[in-house]
C-alpha cells in the first residue's frame, strides 16, 4: 500500500502528537479493524486505573490484528481513540503512546 502523510505549513504540526493532519492511500485492498481496547485474552482489562498502560495494550492488541493479516502499523490510515472523562493530561500520556508505537514521521490521522 503506498500512504502518503501530508501535514501542511498552514496547519499546526501535529505530529508531535502522534499523528498526522491528512494521510492519502492508495491500496489494492482494504482492511476494516474493530475497536481495540485493553483486553487480554480473557478480556480482563490491562492496567486498571492506568491510561498508559491501557494505550499500549490497545494499539498491541491493534498491532496483532492488523499483523493477522500480512499488515504492519506503517500501513494503518486513521485511528479513533475514545477517552472516558477526558483530562486535558490524557491527551500528553496518550501522546507519547501514540509517538511509541507509529514514530512522528508518518503517522496515522486520527480523531
Amino acid at each position: 500500500m503506498k500512504k502518503e502523510c501530508i501535514n501542511s505549513s498552514t496547519l499546526f504540526d501535529s505530529r508531535q502528537y502522534g499523528f498526522s493532519q491528512v494521510v492519502s492511500a492508495r491500496s489494492e485492498r482494504l482492511v476494516f479493524v474493530s475497536g481495540q481496547v485493553a483486553w487480554d485474552n480473557d478480556q480482563k482489562i490491562v492496567g486498571k486505573n492506568n491510561l498508559k498502560k491501557q494505550a499500549e495494550k490497545s494499539l498491541e492488541n491493534l498491532k496483532i490484528a492488523i499483523e493477522s493479516t500480512g499488515g504492519s502499523l506503517k500501513n494503518i490510515v486513521m485511528l479513533r481513540i475514545y477517552k472516558v472523562n477526558y483530562q486535558s493530561a490524557d491527551g500528553q500520556i496518550i501522546g507519547e503512546v501514540l509517538r511509541s508505537y507509529f514514530g512522528t514521521q508518518n503517522p496515522p490521522c486520527s480523531t
